[in-house]
């Protein structure tokens, strides 16, 4: 051992002290800098030399290594959180907006309006009510239905357009994470050490997991690969990113989010990109099912007993309501090949229905039955449509009866006549085609979208058909009781609920989402919270131990500098004797 071997410990010690020195300040520096983990220096000694019989000496210290001090498990729960919370939160915010929308029991809400056109009906029942009135009750609830339909889709198209920013902010930061993945193996080479780098991936990581679900797998080379949903999507420096496309059902548009490098759907459920798509699918989109399935009811359900009624003077023409192509005529009404019928929300059935010939002079009516084979199956007993009644068998056989005339007109609506002197009714209808083919209608459409009360029924209330045929007899009220009774019946369409309790049953469900959604954000957050203090315990600064060791590096430094001046006045000594 020599005096130099001591003064070259004393440089270790002052080598190591000074790098402590800037460590420690280092985390007093960046002790509130977001997304900063806290480093540690770690001191080893160094390899001993030989001395003789007594064995070996120190040599000092030596550093190695400065790392971030940070829990990989505790991080990823975090993520995890994170994701969760705003997921919940997107959610809430979402559903919350429907809610207003829908603006449920504060009196200018769909079920008063529903509630009101039944009641229009019940007085029309009672003889106290105008043509007129019932009309336009109907149309009010028309439009309102419109309004609802458009309010919801406008909370829906601005998820969509949420979501298309969000995918797109998330694209940047898995490109931004392959490019940090890239520098750190750089920088690294195996030896992790590159902490600022590490520090900026894990923000971009949680800005990411944020906005998607994310998972994360460290490869031994230190670069991180991606996962959203299951799916990889950055591997190493490579990222493959994500898009949206628009997908189309016929009616709607929606957002749906895929890789952008093979177009396969990514089914995301965290982040606040899957609290819009869980909210949009779940809340969104089954609330205008809902809103169009009762439309239809309504429609269908309205035009069955309005079709079958009689109004006092009565008519000698009508015209359907559904347009019918060429091609679509003669094949049978309930074959999916027939794409006029299959698209439409309510379908005619096995049954028939009653026709009545009156005579306007003499007040006698002559009735004929009119029956409607939708059974499926052909006369030999097989599946099949061929013996099935199609648009046509019923135009030619009630063109067949006498006094009256049908035809399609050059738009393809069905048009009946009754001759000179006669009107013409209908009545006992138990397959529904007549309201399936818009004779003697209320109600035109066959949504939400596009309901409303026929237009010639508008422009000339008269038309109404209050009263009906039944057993040959004129009942004044008879549609009108019908169409009254229709607010408490139960629909085999709507699972045997009524028009009204469909609809609240959907508005509860809404709500009972939006309270869940609630819940969850508020628990999320405890978690949260909990995962954050105690990633804070781990890998935050600690002002107070950061000077505890700056006191001990200035200690240690001292003490350094002790040793290389003794040493240095040993030596001064050895020189003056020699």
């Amino acid at each position: 051992m020599s005096l130099t071997a001591a003064m070259l410990i004393g440089r270790s010690g002052l080598t190591a002290s000074q790098a402590g020195v800037q460590v420690a300040a280092n985390n007093i520096a960046n002790a509130s800098t977001p997304g900063y983990s806290r480093q540690l220096m770690s001191l080893t000694p160094a390899r001993g030399q030989s001395w003789g019989s007594i064995g070996t000496i120190g040599r000092g210290v030596s550093i190695s290594n400065v790392q971030r001090q940070v829990s990989s498990a505790l991080q990823s729960r975090l993520w995890v959180s994170q994701s969760e919370q705003t997921a919940a939160a997107a959610q809430l915010d979402s559903l919350s907006s429907l809610e207003s929308a829908l603006q449920e029991l504060t009196g200018n809400d769909f079920s008063s309006e529903l509630a009101g056109f039944f009641g229009t009906w019940s007085e029309a029942a009672n003889l106290e009510q105008s043509n007129t009135v019932v009309v336009r009750q109907g149309q009010r609830l028309a439009d309102f239905m419109q309004r609802i339909r458009r309010d919801v889709i406008q909370v829906r198209d601005q998820i969509q357009d949420q979501i298309g920013g969000l995918v797109g902010r998330a694209n940047e930061l898995l490109a931004q994470i392959a490019e940090v993945n890239k520098a750190i193996a750089q920088t690294e080479r195996g030896k992790p050490n590159a902490n600022g780098l590490r520090d900026q991936r894990d923000s971009l990581v949680t800005t990411l997991s944020e906005l998607v679900d994310t998972t994360v797998v460290e490869q031994p080379d230190g670069q991180y690969d991606i996962m959203i949903a299951g799916t990889p999507v950055v591997m190493g420096a490579s990222s493959l990113g994500i898009d949206v496309r628009q997908d189309s059902d016929g009616s709607r548009l929606t957002t749906v989010v895929m890789l952008a490098s093979n177009s396969q759907p990514l089914d995301i459920a965290g982040g606040t990109v899957g609290g819009l798509i869980a909210s949009r699918d779940v809340g969104i989109e089954e609330t205008l099912d809902t809103l169009d399935g009762i439309a239809a009811q309504l429609i269908f359900e309205v035009n069955k007993l309005h079709a079958t009624g009689a109004a006092e003077p009565g008519v000698s023409q009508m015209t359907g309501l559904l347009t019918i192509p060429a091609a679509d005529r003669t094949v049978a009404m309930n074959s999916s090949a027939n794409d006029t019928f299959s698209d439409l929300p309510y379908a005619a059935q096995n049954g028939g229905f009653i026709v009545n010939i009156k005579h306007q002079a003499s007040g006698l009516v002559q009735s004929v039955r009119v029956d409607v084979d939708l059974d499926g199956l052909t006369n030999a007993g097989e599946a099949g449509y061929d013996d099935d009644t199609s648009a046509e068998d019923i135009r030619a056989a009630l063109a067949g009866i006498d006094n009256l005339g049908a035809a399609f007109t050059a738009d393809g609506r069905l048009r009946i006549t009754a001759d000179a002197g006669y009107e013409v009714s209908f009545s006992e209808d138990t397959s529904g085609v007549l309201a399936v083919l818009g004779v003697n209608a209320y109600f035109q459409g066959a949504t939400a979208a596009d309901i409303g009360v026929r237009d010639d029924l508008l422009d000339d209330p008269s038309q109404l058909a209050i009263g009906r045929i039944v057993d040959g007899a004129m009942v004044a009220n008879g549609t009108a009781m019908g169409i009254a009774q229709l607010q408490d019946q139960g629909l085999d369409a709507l699972q045997g609920d009524s028009l009204l309790g469909y609809w609240g049953d959907r508005v509860q469900r809404v709500a009972v989402d939006a309270e869940y959604a609630a819940d969850r954000l508020e628990s999320t957050q405890i978690v949260q919270q909990s995962l954050e203090a105690q990633r804070a315990s781990v890998s935050g600064v600690s002002i107070d131990e950061e000077s505890i060791n700056l006191i001990n590096y200035q200690k240690q430094y001292e003490g350094s500098a002790r040793v290389i001046s003794v040493a240095r006045e040993l030596l001064d000594t050895l020189l003056a004797v020699i």
